[in-house]
């Protein structure tokens, strides 16, 4: 069965999302196709924009290194004419593995990229002065504060 959903993240910079899926163990890779099922069997609704025949295909892709079972998440143009990519997986079985790696819907991808992003931010505020100070609550959420002196 296919179940290929999106993350629901805007992807503008590849660098971030490089970097976010290596704190991950996980690798961006430039590819054509990412492993997923191999076909969708209409049980699951498409994402929006993405055809049948768009399944599968992609920029990039996101892997488990040594994994060879694991699905991919797929790095793909947007289709709504907005620069930047949409990420796309198949969660069946949970990804054989690779739910376990980007957390379920996406959340440790999404959180690890939005770090990346803030880190690239804050190095701006380190010249005028500040530092950037990084803990993680209980819950597991990553806070980010540029603190003077």
């Amino acid at each position: 069965m296919s179940h290929v959903t999106a993350v629901d993240l805007h992807i503008k910079d590849l660098t971030a999302l490089r970097l976010a899926a290596k704190e991950l163990g996980l690798e961006l890779v430039e590819q054509k196709q990412f492993k997923w099922y191999g076909h969708h069997v209409g049980d699951y609704p498409l994402p929006a924009g993405f055809s049948k025949e768009d399944m599968g295909k992609c920029d990039y892709a996101l892997r488990i290194p040594g994994n060879k079972q694991a699905y991919e998440v797929g790095v793909c143009k947007r289709r709504d004419g907005k620069p930047g990519y949409t990420l796309l997986w198949d969660f069946w079985q949970g990804g054989y593995g690779l739910q376990e790696a980007i957390g379920k819907d996406g959340q440790q991808l999404k959180q690890g990229y939005g770090v990346q992003i803030a880190r690239k931010q804050l190095t701006q505020f380190q010249r005028d002065g500040f530092r950037m100070c990084q803990y993680k609550k209980p819950d597991g959420t990553v806070v980010m504060k540029a603190v003077r002196g």
